[in-house]
């Protein structure tokens, strides 16, 4: 179904994307697509390069009325990366915020063309490509179909419910899963968002105390640096994914009765897999959450513990990398963790992250879950470095003014010998990617 039309008809004047409304946002879509078809008529696929806006979501949805698949470009990627994503996908018409490539306002200012638009979204149709593990230079796309989009909202309804109310803060960047979702789900809910450029704490802080808007989606990097300074709020659910959560966080916003909602998922999965609220199952702290509905995870080749690689199957999960073969059953997430008694999801950690130091496995979440207890401790990451005796040894790196002695003093009784750090790196501030989220894979570059 087409959506913002039927929205445009049954909500009007009711407010969509930041100040526009629902009937102003289709009215543009519409209008904007009749200016991009000389631009596209002729292509498959294209792209959009830009950071969070009005008009990068406008762009996005008039691309999908002349039927596009649109690629998501990473704006932090180096012209390199970009030109190496471009001509595997076959792309040539890209446009960006800026003059980098075809600029939103030269479009603006192009001439209409009379072309009929399409009606209805086709559910096997691919809306967005977004490439993974970019940043490595090894990337590989994922091809989203509006199916997989309108199961995700569907059972993301079901999960944290839904109001006429909701006022979605846009903050995670949009060519990444998290922050686009946010606006597809918006658009099939018929309810707001509010969309900001990056991500401004004071600006933020703000828009919760004045109530403008009641739901958020954020890493932890994110939360934690709001958390302490929020004093009033009329939030309904903060959704809190892309890397584990330190206990002392989560503390910090039951506290102040932040309805978190931890989820775990990824671009692949069409991001939630599972969710859960932590005010409603304090107990179930350590956990990523309840499937959702029609998500199927099992754990593979488990250990006596249980413990094994996480696999999902759900129709919210891509069909298959372009280019590579399709999922004809369970995906493998790569990550490895268990399931309780109750359903309850546990990841470990990433399987590339974990740490196999003389036959004994070590996961980096743990150590770093035990750092981050510590006031004085910021930011803390633990790779794996090679090591002739043991095969690989733990390092850290870490932001905080303690050093090392008083770090090993405190890890020293919390945790067995082997896992300790058997180096400790300060540094003023961790790599990070544009969502917030640490980066390890260039912390192991330093090494």
């Amino acid at each position: 179904m087409n959506w913002l039309k039927k929205h445009s008809f049954e909500k009007k004047n009711k407010k969509f994307i930041n100040n526009l409304t629902f009937g102003e946002v289709y009215e543009r879509v519409g209008d904007l697509s009749k200016k991009l078809y000389p631009y596209v008529k002729n292509e498959k696929r294209v792209a959009i390069y830009s950071d969070n806006s009005v008009d990068m979501a406008i762009f996005f949805l008039a691309l999908q009325y002349l039927e596009k698949e649109v690629l998501m470009v990473n704006t932090r990627l180096t012209d390199e990366e970009i030109t190496k994503q471009l001509k595997t996908l076959n792309i040539e018409v890209v446009f960006s915020y800026n003059n980098k490539f075809i600029s939103f306002n030269q479009v603006y200012k192009s001439e209409k063309e009379d072309i009929k638009l399409v009606e209805e979204f086709n559910e096997e149709k691919i809306a967005v490509i977004m490439n993974t593990s970019a940043t490595t230079g090894e990337f590989k796309s994922v091809p989203i179909r509006w199916k997989q989009f309108y199961s995700h909202v569907k059972a993301s309804q079901k999960s944290i419910g839904l109001t006429d109310e909701d006022n979605w803060l846009v903050v995670l960047p949009m060519y990444h899963i998290g922050g686009l979702a946010i606006l597809i789900r918006s658009l099939y809910n018929g309810t707001q968002i509010t969309i900001l450029e990056k991500f401004d704490e004071e600006q933020v802080i703000k828009l919760i105390e004045i109530s403008r808007i009641n739901m958020i989606s954020v890493v932890p990097t994110m939360l934690n640096r709001i958390v302490d300074e929020v004093k009033k709020h009329n939030l309904r659910v903060v959704l809190v994914g892309g890397e584990f959560i330190p206990k002392p966080l989560v503390g910090k916003s039951i506290i102040k009765n932040i309805p978190i909602y931890k989820t775990y998922g990824m671009t692949e999965t069409t991001s939630q897999s599972t969710t859960f609220s932590v005010l409603k199952y304090a107990d179930k702290i350590d956990s990523v959450g309840l499937p959702l509905g029609g998500v199927d995870v099992r754990i593979k080749n488990p250990d006596e513990k249980g413990i094994g690689e996480v696999q999902i199957k759900s129709p919210m999960l891509m069909d298959g990398y372009i280019g590579k073969e399709n999922i004809s059953d369970y995906f493998n997430t790569e990550d490895v963790g268990y399931i309780d008694e109750d359903g309850f999801l546990y990841i470990l950690d990433r399987r590339k992250n974990i740490i196999i130091s003389g036959g004994e496995n070590i996961y980096p979440k743990e150590i770093e879950n035990i750092l981050y207890s510590h006031p004085k401790i910021n930011e803390c990451a633990v790779v794996g470095k090679k090591d002739e005796r043991w095969g690989q040894v733990p390092v850290l790196y870490i932001v905080s003014s303690l050093d090392k002695d008083t770090i090993l003093s405190y890890l020293s009784d919390k945790i067995a010998k082997y896992k300790l750090p058997k180096e400790i790196n300060h540094l003023d501030e961790l790599p990070k990617n544009a969502s917030g989220k640490i980066l390890k894979k260039n912390l192991k570059e330093v090494d």
